[in-house]
């Protein structure tokens, strides 16, 4: 499969230069990080979450941190929670399951994302598969999230 048509899609509408990173088969972001040898903070993830009014938002944030939901749900105010696996399911269904890419705006999908991001020089993302990744210099990776929100609200979970 290696990259989802919607995010193949998305990235050369925006025309940018990005380069697909093989790795062997993974079965979730930090495990891609590892098989392709690179720094855990630099391979973001994206969590779907949803508020009790059924309005959904993916969290961008590095692989090796996790979600504090009640800062971000207060930071936004609005009452967050994960959305089941078998609606993200849906949500991506031109990807394997558990290999969601990192760019909301490619699903229509309202994106928040955390602002240690932004530190790395070059970021990788879930191509859509479980043996490859995306990988985008910081300025194309902005210039792709550049209307979404941004803040801190994860914390490391992994070093």
């Amino acid at each position: 499969m290696s990259i989802s048509n919607r995010l193949n899609h998305y990235l050369a509408e925006h025309e940018v230069n990005y380069e697909i990173v093989l790795h062997r088969h993974s079965h979730n972001s930090i495990s891609s990080a590892i098989a392709a040898q690179l720094a855990p903070a630099q391979v973001a993830k994206g969590v779907i979450l949803e508020d009790h009014q059924g309005r959904r938002i993916m969290a961008v944030l590095p692989t090796n941190h996790k979600i504090n939901l009640k800062a971000l749900g207060d930071k936004l105010n609005r009452d967050l929670h994960l959305v089941k696996e078998q609606t993200v399911y849906q949500m991506f269904d031109d990807c394997e399951h558990g290999a969601i890419p990192s760019l909301g705006a490619a699903y229509n999908i309202e994106t928040i994302y955390d602002d240690l991001l932004i530190e790395a020089k070059e970021l990788y993302l879930e191509a859509g598969d479980h043996t490859s990744l995306v990988r985008l210099s910081r300025e194309d990776f902005i210039k792709l999230i550049k209307d979404a929100k941004h803040l801190r609200f994860s914390y490391q979970s992994i070093h």
